[in-house]
């Protein structure tokens, strides 16, 4: 199931990216879908068509990312990062000595 949520919402990210880079710009920098005299949609109602499209593409995309999450939190063992932390006295206590080299007296 999760494998499945994953799908659509990578498709949905694509369809975003779309859409927001057919949108046309305010500066006429990025623009890609124009306003010229022989496009298909006038410049308003193709203005309205992707701003409604890219929001719906955003709801879903948003509602893809709490399941998405909401399914990550049931997955997990455990409740809490801190449930798992070593106290540093039981840290301690499993540091191994290092064993002692004998010295060897050096003649000159």
């Amino acid at each position: 199931m999760q494998e499945v949520v994953l799908v659509i919402h990578l498709m949905l990210a694509i369809a975003l990216v779309i859409t927001v880079l057919l949108q046309q710009s305010e500066g006429g920098a990025l623009g890609i879908g124009g306003g010229g005299q022989g496009s298909m949609m006038s410049g308003r109602s193709a203005a309205n068509l992707l701003t409604r499209l890219t929001t719906i593409i955003v709801g879903c995309f948003f509602v893809t990312s709490l399941i998405l999450a909401w399914m990550a939190k049931q997955d997990s063992e455990t409740s809490s990062v801190l449930d798992g932390a070593v106290a540093p006295a039981a840290i301690e206590e499993t540091v191994p000595e290092l064993p002692v080299v004998p010295q060897v007296p050096v003649s000159n």
